[in-house]
């Protein structure tokens, strides 16, 4: 029943998802005016993966972790030499007929299986501060590598949801919060060192990092005096939006990358506050049942599900959170609805995963 839940709401998701890439389709130039139809296809292409994936050996994914792990770092290393530049970062191979590949969406698939078939091996360790030490500097290296390679793209948002990943798939593992409370103080420290050199040693900041990444730092900040045209458009588009919308395709202000990043803005412009509490509710549905169905897995499943949760509850409230300028802009997407192949192959083929594991042993 859990599973058919899942896939009424993706299907719910699939029709939001069209839809809405639709109506931005109305302010978006000529090049982009047929992405639904894409969209459409990455639905049905994901779907067959659905099916495919859940027909397969129940965990059958372990096995081959490894090499799907390794595989995807070389492509991350490959993007940066061969990839094409899409606003400002490498992080596409573009496919002759078919469209452009992102590995650093695929990566979150590999990140999470390759931690938890790590996390597995030590499922019966003593808890001492030797062991811990160990499975932590294994996980973190796992992580690392795929974050340093994306971050040069550079694509901070994808950084931040690996790291997500790892924090929630250690603490559901039992990892002491001691260490927890470490990471916190390190990382402050790390942080409000980088912030004052920032905001006050400008110069040394430019020295040090280059001014590429000054100007990335400006743009993320921008949110804080509710600045940029994409958040001062977002805002003016949900804000003026009528309590039922405006109507489909009839968003009354341009907003830059409507089809993915501010996706929730049209929807909000043109379905109204009403619509767009149905689709929170939606969400919230979703991830209510895939918390539901981890409490009924083995430990090493269970760390994995723990993994797919943090990353798409993180991706929902941080779109949404940006798009109504609560957050800074990170690029991140709203998982199953933002338009894009890569990202929504990603979540499906999770999708598939999850009803793998998830699926009865038929004696």
């Amino acid at each position: 029943m859990k599973n058919v839940r899942l896939i009424i709401c993706l299907i719910l998701f699939s029709l939001i998802s069209v839809m809405t890439i639709y109506s931005s389709s109305f302010i978006l130039s000529t090049n982009y005016k047929y992405l639904f139809i894409k969209q459409i296809l990455w639905y049905l292409t994901g779907f067959l993966l659905i099916f495919i994936i859940y027909k397969m050996k129940k965990g059958f994914f372990y096995k081959y972790s490894k090499i799907a792990y390794i595989i995807n770092i070389i492509l991350l290393i490959l993007v940066l030499i061969f990839g094409s530049k899409v606003n400002g970062a490498t992080a596409w191979f573009e496919i002759p007929g078919i469209g452009t590949f992102q590995p650093s969406e695929f990566m979150k698939i590999f990140l999470i299986i390759s931690l938890a078939a790590e996390l597995d091996k030590y499922k019966n360790m003593k808890k001492s501060l030797k062991n811990e030490i160990l499975i932590i500097l294994k996980c973190l290296i796992i992580t690392l590598l795929p974050a340093i390679l994306t971050f040069l793209e550079p694509d901070t948002g994808n950084v931040i949801i690996y790291f997500i990943i790892l924090i929630v798939m250690l603490f559901v593992f039992g990892i002491r919060y001691r260490w927890f409370i470490i990471s916190f103080i390190v990382v402050s420290i790390l942080l409000g060192s980088f912030l004052y050199l920032y905001f006050f040693k400008s110069d040394l900041f430019i020295n040090i990092f280059g001014t590429d990444f000054f100007y990335r730092m400006d743009r993320l900040l921008e949110w804080k005096n509710k600045e940029g045209m994409q958040l001062e458009n977002a805002l003016a588009a949900i804000g003026s939006s009528p309590f039922y919308g405006y109507g489909l395709g009839k968003t009354p202000i341009y907003i830059p990358e409507a089809q993915t990043d501010f996706i929730i803005s049209i929807f909000f412009s043109n379905f109204g506050f009403i619509s767009a509490i149905a689709l929170i509710i939606l969400l919230v549905i979703f991830d209510t049942n895939l918390i539901m169905i981890a409490k009924d897995l083995t430990q090493r499943n269970k760390i994995l599900l723990s993994g797919i949760i943090a990353m798409l509850i993180f991706q929902q409230i941080q779109n949404i959170g940006m798009n109504l300028g609560l957050f800074p802009i990170t690029g991140i997407t709203l998982p199953f609805i933002s338009y894009g192949g890569s990202s929504l192959l990603c979540y499906l083929i999770l999708v598939g995963l999850i009803l793998n594991i998830n699926k009865k042993t038929i004696k």
